[in-house]
């Protein structure tokens, strides 16, 4: 099992943030667009048991992903399983289909430019996202991935960074959850 560790801030200057991230060593890459639509389960409130279910259309990758509940009150610890699909806008539309006739809908989707950045910290390498959310504005997220024997050490690497950063008010919400007018 493992668990996606992770800190997303709201920040007002991407571009001050980059150099900053560019000062400590990160690599930074080119701007992508990214889609996330997010399904409902047909027997349970994923809102309710603080869960998701994605499909993630990045460039012609494309992947399905589940996150479980956040084990913990200042980050957004959660098992993640990410599994990868085939490349192509069919793919995406398929399954799609197979959810939907299992009984899911879709719940909402979240549309964002994004640059991935890796930065080597405290022995960990973390890697960082620089999004522009349609309809949301400009954040950053930090992630480490870890076994259950790491999530202790993976919170604090990346609470180290965020302060490092000079980050503040850590949102613990989704992407879909801040959407205007969305309950999900």
């Amino acid at each position: 099992m493992r668990y996606e560790v992770e800190m997303k801030f709201p920040v007002a200057d991407l571009a001050a943030l980059e150099g900053r991230l560019a000062g400590l060593g990160a690599s930074i890459a080119a701007r992508q667009p990214e889609v996330d639509t997010y399904f409902a389960h047909p027997a349970r409130n994923f809102a309710r048991t603080d869960e998701a279910l994605r499909i993630r259309r990045k460039g012609p990758a494309n992947f399905i992903t589940y996150k479980g509940p956040k084990i913990d009150a200042a980050t957004k610890t959660r098992r993640e399983i990410d599994l990868s699909l085939p490349p192509d806008e069919e793919t995406a539309q398929a399954w799609t289909g197979l959810l939907d006739a299992l009984g899911f809908t879709v719940a909402g989707e979240v549309c964002k430019l994004r640059r991935k950045a890796h930065l080597d910290w405290q022995g960990h390498r973390v890697e960082i996202s620089l999004d522009e959310v349609q309809r949301l504005g400009t954040f950053v997220e930090l992630e480490l991935i870890a076994k259950p024997e790491g999530v202790a050490a993976a919170k604090a690497c990346i609470a180290s960074l965020a302060a490092a950063l000079g980050l503040e008010g850590s949102e613990r919400r989704s992407y879909l959850e801040l959407l205007p007018g969305n309950q999900s």
